[in-house]
Formats: C-alpha cells, sequence, structure tokens
C-alpha cells in the first residue's frame, strides 16, 4: 500500500464506500467517516495527509472540519466534495484553507487528478522544509528566499566557502542577490562580529576610487585637507566586498593583488605600507576571463580571486521560487506600507512566472512594492500589474489526465475545460476567456452550447482559489 493516508468524509455510505474504493485502487492507505465527529475522532487518534470531506453534513459541516483541521493539523490537506449549487461555497471554503474541490457526481477521473495534485504539493512542501530546514542550519542564509536547486546549490557554497577565509568570487546578472549572498558568508564566517564594508567599484568616479579603497594622507592630492581611512582599513578583522570588481581599473588591481599577498596597503601620498587583517569577497556580472583574454583584468589577479567561484542563477532559471518571493515581497511591502488587508489572488501568480525578469530578484521586489502602493481596492487585479506582465501568456502546464482505454468526448473536454475556468475566476467571462486564450464571443457561444453559466457583469477582482 501507499504510505500516503486520505480520510473519507460522508454521511451518504454508498459515495463514501465508492470513494474509498476508487482510492484504494490508486494504492493509497484509505479510512472512511460518516460525520465530521467521526473524522475528528479518526484524525485524533491517526493523522492523515489528505481529507476529502462532503462540503454539507448534519452536525459538522464540511466548512467547520476544515477548520479543526487547519487549527490542530496544518500540514494535512482538505478536499472538499460539493454540489453544482454549492460551488460558491466550496470556493469561500478555499480561503480558509482548502486545496481544492470536487463536484457531484464524483468523476473517477476528477477525482484521481485532484487527489494527485494534492499529494504532490503536499510533497512539494515537505521538500521545501526539509531543505529549509537544511538552510537555517548555515548562519546567515536564512533570509535568503527560494528552494530551487539551483539556489540551494550556491548557497551550499557560500556556507562551505563561510568557514574559511578564502577569496570568494560571485558571478551573476545584476539583481541576483550578489551582495546579499556576500553578507550571509560574512556573517556565517568567524569574523561575523566584525565590519562588512562594501564599496561597488562601477559607482564611484575612477579619480576617487583609489582614495576611497586605500584612504590618504593630508596634501596627497587638491582637496585633501585632512588625513582619510579607506575602505579597506574600514574592514580591519572583517570582510571587505567588493562589488563589481570588473570595473576596478587595471592600477589598481595591482595595488588589490599585494593586498591580497602581502596583506598591506599603502595610502595615497604615502610611502609607509600599513598591515592589515581583511577577508575579501568579490562580485561581477561580467565574464572575467574574457576581460584577462582582452586585457582588461590581470590574470594573475583573477586567478587569486577566484578560489572559490559561486554562481548565481538568474530568477528566469529559478521558476519554482518565484511564487516564494512573490508571498515573501508582497507580505514585507504590506506591512511597510500598512496595508494589512490588501491581497494578491493566487490567479495572478503564472503572470509572474511567465515573465523573464531581465532584473532579476531586484525587479520582482519593486514590481510588487509597486503594486501595494498603487493598488486601489484590498485586492491587486490583473490590470494592476505592470504592461510587461499583463502581456505574458502564462503557461497550463501539462494537464494531468490518462485516455480512458475505450475511448473519450472531446466535447465533454471543453466543457470541463471552460467549466474549470469559469469556476477558477468566480464567473468571471472576461477572465475565464483570457485564461482559455479565447474571444469572450467565442467563450459565451460555448458556454451557451454546453448550457454552462457565469456572471457576465461580475467584476474585474481575482479571488484567491
Amino acid at each position: 500500500m501507499s504510505s500516503w493516508r486520505i480520510l473519507v468524509v460522508d454521511d451518504d455510505a454508498s459515495l463514501r464506500r465508492v470513494t474509498q474504493v476508487q482510492l484504494e485502487d490508486e494504492d493509497y492507505t484509505v479510512m472512511v467517516a460518516a460525520s465530521g465527529e467521526e473524522a475528528k475522532s479518526i484524525l485524533a487518534r491517526k493523522p492523515q495527509d489528505l481529507v476529502i470531506t462532503d462540503l454539507s453534513m448534519p452536525g459538522i459541516s464540511g466548512v467547520d472540519l476544515l477548520k479543526h483541521v487547519r487549527a490542530e493539523y496544518p500540514d494535512t490537506i482538505v478536499v472538499l466534495i460539493t454540489a453544482f449549487g454549492t460551488v460558491e461555497t466550496a470556493v469561500q471554503a478555499m480561503k480558509l484553507g482548502a486545496y481544492d474541490y470536487i463536484t457531484k457526481p464524483v468523476n473517477p477521473d476528477s477525482l484521481r487528478m485532484v487527489v494527485t495534485r494534492a499529494l504532490e504539493h503536499l510533497s512539494l512542501q515537505e521538500e521545501v522544509q526539509t531543505l529549509r530546514r537544511a538552510l537555517d542550519q548555515r548562519p546567515g542564509f536564512q533570509n535568503i528566499v527560494g528552494s530551487s536547486d539551483a539556489l540551494a546549490y550556491a548557497l551550499d557554497m557560500a556556507a562551505r566557502a563561510a568557514q574559511s577565509d578564502v577569496t570568494v568570487l560571485i558571478n551573476g546578472e545584476t539583481g541576483t542577490g550578489k551582495e546579499l549572498v556576500a553578507r550571509g558568508i560574512h556573517c556565517g564566517s568567524r569574523r561575523k562580529g566584525k565590519p562588512f564594508v562594501t564599496i561597488n567599484c562601477g559607482a564611484i568616479p575612477k579619480d576617487l576610487l583609489e582614495s576611497e579603497l586605500f584612504g590618504h594622507v593630508k596634501g596627497a592630492f587638491t582637496g585633501a585637507a585632512t588625513h582619510k581611512r579607506g575602505k579597506i582599513e574600514s574592514a580591519e578583522g572583517g570582510t571587505l566586498f567588493l562589488d563589481e570588481i570588473g570595473e576596478l581599473p587595471l592600477e589598481l588591481q595591482v595595488k588589490l593583488l599585494r593586498l591580497i599577498q602581502e596583506h598591506e596597503i599603502e595610502r595615497v601620498g604615502e610611502t609607509g605600507r600599513i598591515k592589515i587583517d581583511v577577508r575579501i569577497i568579490t562580485a561581477t556580472h561580467r565574464n572575467l576571463l574574457t576581460m584577462v583574454a582582452d586585457g582588461g583584468f590581470r590574470e594573475d589577479l583573477f586567478y587569486r580571486l577566484n578560489v572559490v567561484p559561486i554562481e548565481l542563477p538568474p530568477l528566469r532559471e529559478r521558476d519554482q521560487d518565484i511564487a516564494e518571493l512573490v508571498q515573501y515581497f508582497f507580505e514585507i511591502a504590506r506591512d511597510k506600507q500598512g496595508r494589512p488587508k490588501l491581497k494578491l489572488p493566487i490567479a495572478l501568480l503564472p503572470y509572474f512566472s511567465a515573465y523573464r525578469w531581465p532584473g532579476n530578484v531586484r525587479e520582482l521586489e519593486n514590481v510588487i512594492e509597486r503594486l501595494v502602493v498603487l493598488a486601489d481596492g484590498d485586492q491587486i487585479i490583473f490590470d494592476d500589474l505592470p504592461e510587461a506582465l499583463r502581456k505574458q501568456r502564462p503557461a497550463l502546464g501539462t494537464l494531468q489526465m490518462e485516455l480512458p482505454e475505450h475511448g473519450i468526448s472531446l466535447e465533454a473536454v471543453e466543457k470541463e475545460l471552460i467549466a474549470q475556468a469559469l469556476s477558477r475566476f468566480h464567473g468571471n467571462q472576461t477572465q475565464a476567456a483570457r485564461y482559455l486564450d479565447l474571444s469572450r464571443k467565442t467563450l459565451i457561444y460555448r458556454m451557451e452550447k454546453y448550457g454552462l453559466r457565469g456572471e457576465p457583469d461580475a467584476g474585474e477582482d481575482l479571488q484567491t482559489g
């Protein structure tokens, strides 16, 4: 038998038995309950992975049971069974934490598909929690959001590098979080109680960069009215993070090489040398090896910096992290802007996932904050999204269905897809048509053809579903 445990709750004995048999045929471990009271008793004795419950039952209703499960067994997923006339109630229940719902009469294929999706979701949650626990054991990296394999590999490299004083070169596009990883390395190192000093080599004019880094003595150049400590001295005992190291002029690359090799610097205008104890982390979005070949970067310095190279993946290669990042930045922005009631519907997430994010995590964070600031009502709607996101065509993904042995009705499949799209958007024809890549006129024609109902005057707000 499967290790997945499923509890079926229904006051109709025949439906309860049929559902049990169908699930046992799929090799799940299934228990049944005739009421909400009996279900609570079973859960107290033996927690379940998934609860499938009828919505309308005497005594403890499906919604009441849902609330109990969410409060007492937060890792258990709940799926509701409902009649067509109470779909609206089921959707409201989803806002309370139900994973999905199935309409009566229960189609075996629909049941199998929903259960498979629900348990895959639970399995993914467990994997994310396992990975998150592993990341939490790496000091300094707890606040880096994401659970993709590419990010996990980069953070594992960073955590290992934090245990020594080796130089680290972080490669990644603009906005991928290079400084955040550098800070994580510092916080996980023996130098965590000492300064973390950062300087962007591309943001300071070249004629000022040497003084900014190495400091100067009084009278070293016009305007040098006092002695000044450089960023390197300020990082004594700690970590110096040089962002955009590819922008460092060749003449300063020689001085940086001396710092790495000899652990000493020379202030501008001073002949004596100063001993320095710093750990150096650098970052760049450029290909330094290409720069070496072109004569724009010293080869000996490159190999001194590249002892531990860390590649940060762009956001477009971290698809599975996008939803988590959206939620993370949304909660931060909502608190920051004082809008605790504002909601971001799940139905909008595919538009975030379909976008390429050339500005990476930083661009995503800015988009979320702008949405929170500019949203008119208590819910972000499709038209609030930036044009670049609205223009995306979210992938529908791979439909989880098996073709029946004795054939299938294509019209029945089309009817079911349209019905599910209308349900997803609460009868909003405009949103359902956009989702199905149809014109609204075509959608209405097919709704009439199949006898489906919608709400032609429904507002544009998407509900969390």
